[in-house]
Parts: structure tokens; C-alpha cells; sequence
């Protein structure tokens, strides 16, 4: 590929100036070019963006193709006809899948071993040594079984754990009992025990875990939401939670972000809360894969991870 190849570079925070650099030391001669709102965009053949302002969009017509600094395409996508008709693609994993397979198994862990209890009678000064549960009673289901989630059923498999999973197309993996399709997805959840969301956000799959769904795990299951909070209608997961149905829930994603002060999930012991940071973008390794994605339109070959339109992901 000719480094004589011009790309914008934007982010909603205006932290573009390290993806700059980095695409200089990575691919030397290249331009990097930066846009505000306002501004006519000059010539590129590229851009790089992350939460655009609606005024870019339309201004990107003539790019070969549109990259995410991230693994989901839902925050450009909801922008519609905004949105131009040219290949926009998605990262793979850059870093991301141990992250998340990481925090997948710490969250899991924490419940299976008891240690959230431990914790809590420790405040109390209570040393109270606890039944142990038994891993053959704790399935885990894994919901979207890309190269997140594929990577966080090798690790729980690693733990010696029974390991399900659920996708909406039909997947065959060695040692996992695959379910796949609407029509499937009562018997997957009826039969787990740590329920995982690793889902992207469709119009199918918005408050996909509503009441009856999450009522459908066994009483005593656990959520551990890292996909989309807008996946769970979250009063019914609190309701359940209240109720004892549900035992706790670990939860890096909101239907609003940041989780507004007054929210009741601040209140509820029994839910974890981090701040949207499961899988971060590992900036290099996310450069360099644009880059190679980059070699491969210039030389016409195909390019992974082009986002379907029609499917949301």
C-alpha cells in the first residue's frame, strides 16, 4: 500500500492527537487530517471516528470507507439516512477480548466463590466460613458468540465450568451446548445459572432481557451485562433482584451513561457497578488493524468486520 494516504481522524472528546501519532510511527507518510463542527471537510480517503457529531456524516460521502474505534457499530448506526452509503467497519478484537474475558471471570468468580459475602461480613467483622457451591450446578451462558464472546467461553471452559451458549445464528463449538434463534432462547436461559450478555444493540435485541426473560433463569442466577444497557429493562431486573429471584447482577453497561446520581442501581447492594470499562480499545493494536483493513481495500482484497446495516452489527 502507498503511505500517500490521507485520513480523518475524529472523537467526540477531541482526543485524536495519540491516534495521530500513532498512525504516523505506524504507517509513515501518511496525513492525518481533523475536522470541527462548522468546517468544510477537507479531501480524505479515509476517516476514523469515534461518537461523531451529526454534522460529519453527511460530509463523508466520498471516503472508501468509514472505521469505528470500537467493536460496536450502534452509536453511528442510529444516525440513519445521516449515515453514508460506504463501507463502515468495525474492530475485531484490538485488545479487547482478554479485557473482557478478564472481567467476565473476576464478576463470576466473586459470585461462585462467595466472595461478595465475604466482603460484606467482613465489614462486619464476622468470620463465617460458607457452603461452597459446586460448579457442575453453575452454567454459564454466554449471549453472542463473536470473537468477544468466543473468547470468554475458552476462559470459563479453562475454569472447569459447564459452558452454553446463545447466538442468532446456529454455532458448533467443542464442549458448549449451542442454542441459537428467538425460538431457543427460553431453554438457554432456563438452564443458566451465570447468565453473560456480549450481544450488540439491534432493534431485536433492545430490552431483550425484559421481566419474563430474566424470570426465566433458575432463582438464584446471576446477570453480568458488558454488551448494551439498553439490553436489560432494568426495573424488571431490579424487581427481580428484590424479589430474591435474581441473586445480583454485575453491570459495565447503562441504558444511560454515565448512570444518573438518583438511579436505585447506586442503592442495591446486590448490583456492581462499573463505569463502561470491561474491554477498553488498546489504541495501538486498533491502529495497526485499521491499517492493515486499509491495505486490503486499497488492493481490493476483502476486509473483515464490514458492518451489515440490516443486522446492526
Amino acid at each position: 500500500m502507498t503511505s500517500a494516504v490521507r485520513i480523518l481522524l475524529y472523537r467526540g472528546d477531541g482526543q485524536t492527537g495519540p491516534w495521530a501519532e500513532d498512525f504516523a510511527r505506524l504507517l509513515p507518510g501518511v496525513e492525518t487530517l481533523s475536522w470541527r463542527e462548522g468546517e468544510t471537510l477537507p479531501a480524505c480517503d479515509y476517516a476514523v471516528l469515534w461518537n461523531p457529531a451529526a454534522g460529519l456524516l453527511p460530509q463523508l460521502a466520498q471516503v472508501k470507507a468509514i472505521f469505528l474505534m470500537g467493536a460496536g457499530a450502534d452509536a453511528v448506526l442510529k444516525f440513519g439516512e445521516a449515515l453514508p452509503d460506504v463501507p463502515l467497519v468495525r474492530l475485531g478484537d484490538a485488545g479487547m477480548a482478554v479485557q473482557m474475558a478478564e472481567y467476565v471471570a473476576y464478576a463470576t468468580l466473586r459470585y461462585f466463590r462467595r466472595f461478595d459475602e465475604y466482603e460484606e461480613q467482613a465489614r462486619h467483622g464476622l468470620w463465617a466460613p460458607l457452603p461452597a457451591h459446586e460448579k457442575k450446578d453453575f452454567t454459564i451462558g454466554v449471549m453472542g458468540l463473536g470473537k468477544l464472546g468466543l473468547r470468554v467461553v475458552e476462559t470459563m471452559r479453562g475454569f472447569g465450568f459447564p459452558v452454553r451458549g446463545w447466538s442468532r445464528t446456529a454455532k458448533d463449538l467443542p464442549g458448549v451446548e449451542c442454542f441459537a434463534g428467538m425460538a431457543s432462547l427460553d431453554e438457554f436461559l432456563s438452564g443458566t445459572r451465570v447468565l453473560v450478555s456480549l450481544l450488540p444493540l439491534t432493534a431485536e435485541t433492545n430490552n431483550l432481557l425484559d421481566r419474563r426473560r430474566l424470570a426465566t433463569l433458575p432463582k438464584g442466577a446471576y446477570l453480568i451485562n458488558v454488551a448494551r444497557g439498553a439490553q436489560v429493562a432494568e426495573p424488571d431486573l431490579l424487581t427481580l433482584i428484590r424479589s430474591g429471584h435474581i441473586a445480583g447482577a454485575t453491570l459495565d453497561v447503562f441504558r444511560n451513561e454515565p448512570l444518573p446520581a438518583p438511579h436505585p442501581f447506586w442503592e442495591e447492594p446486590r448490583i456492581t457497578i462499573t463505569p463502561h470499562i470491561s474491554a477498553l480499545t488498546v489504541r495501538e493494536d486498533a491502529v495497526r488493524q485499521i491499517i492493515d483493513k486499509i491495505s486490503a481495500f486499497e488492493a481490493d482484497q476483502p476486509v473483515a468486520d464490514i458492518v451489515d446495516r440490516q443486522l446492526g452489527y
